[in-house]
């Protein structure tokens, strides 16, 4: 018997009838070969827009550690997110069921329910490990989990003038970077935020990352690829006395002498896929690239 954890959108605003369709075939395999538990703020979620079936759900509170085969992150890319943060240091696959626009994490579409709790039960999936981003401060006012599946961004504040970030890597300086911001991405984010300033996709599992700059105040400064296993230290400069650390997207403000490091996090995000699923597919499907018509 498999036992799925199960987190999700808690502000989906369509699909509701897929929702339902999934949750009554769980139901049906449900004590015999699949047992549930589910966090939550998902399961009050869940109660206000279907019909919960009747079905045995043990509930995790925000605290409680995770006990699974296999995580189901319902929803889109930022659920992923969210989830990976919450179960990813565990090292327990995590299924993407993409309920929402794209999901480029997503591992399946929750109109396929049949389909998903089949793989489940016979154990149809590829897993990928993926690296993740950890930051170290002395700061006491980083997030409780600072650690990144997507990416690392230091940003200017809205209202103030560029800042400067000055990198080293492995204690040896590398570029003083005048700029909106800086992007330390992983292979996975590289088709986030780190594509939207004009940063390389990388294959998902290379062991690289990313670091872009954000509208730099230099035309020599480029996006630049490090193997994942250097130290970068951060050091910000501004006229404002503060400055914002995003960690896959969750923000903090930080005063401006604030002090980062970046290192590879001691654990990788498993992450489900597809049998015979490839980057190959992820690049035409879903970033269009055989709109040629190869």
């Amino acid at each position: 018997m498999k036992r799925i954890a199960i987190f999700g959108n808690k502000s989906q605003k369509t699909n509701f009838d897929s929702l339902q369709t999934f949750f009554d075939l769980l139901a049906a395999k449900s004590p015999h070969e699949i047992s549930v538990v589910m966090d939550r703020r998902y399961f009050d979620f869940l109660h206000r827009v279907i019909r919960v079936p009747r079905m045995q759900i043990d509930i995790l509170e925000a605290d409680d550690d995770v006990c699974a085969d296999m995580v189901l992150s319902i929803g889109g890319d930022g659920s992923f997110l969210t989830t990976a943060n919450r179960v990813g240091y565990r090292e327990i696959p995590i299924m993407g069921i993409n309920s929402g626009h794209l999901g480029y994490l997503a591992a399946a579409d929750l109109t396929d329910a049949s389909g998903i709790i089949d793989e489940i039960i016979d154990d149809y999936f590829d897993i990928e490990p993926r690296s993740v981003i950890e930051v170290l401060s002395d700061s006491d006012l980083l997030p409780a989990r600072p650690y990144a599946l997507n990416e690392v961004a230091i940003l200017k504040q809205h209202t103030a003038s560029m800042i400067t970030v000055r990198t080293k890597l492995n204690g040896k300086p590398l570029a003083s970077f005048r700029s909106d911001g800086l992007i330390v991405s992983t292979p996975t984010g590289s088709t986030g935020y780190n594509l939207s300033v004009g940063g390389p996709v990388v294959a998902p599992t290379a062991g690289d990352w990313i670091i872009s700059p954000i509208a730099p105040h230099s035309l020599n400064m480029r996006p630049l690829v490090l193997p994942d296993n250097v130290v970068i230290d951060v050091a910000t400069e501004s006229r404002s006395a503060s400055f914002l650390l995003s960690i896959d997207g969750k923000s903090v403000t930080l005063p401006i002498e604030t002090r980062l490091q970046l290192v590879k996090a001691p654990y990788v995000v498993n992450v489900v896929i597809h049998k015979n699923h490839n980057f190959v597919d992820t690049l035409r499907h879903k970033l269009l690239w055989g709109m040629d018509g190869m």
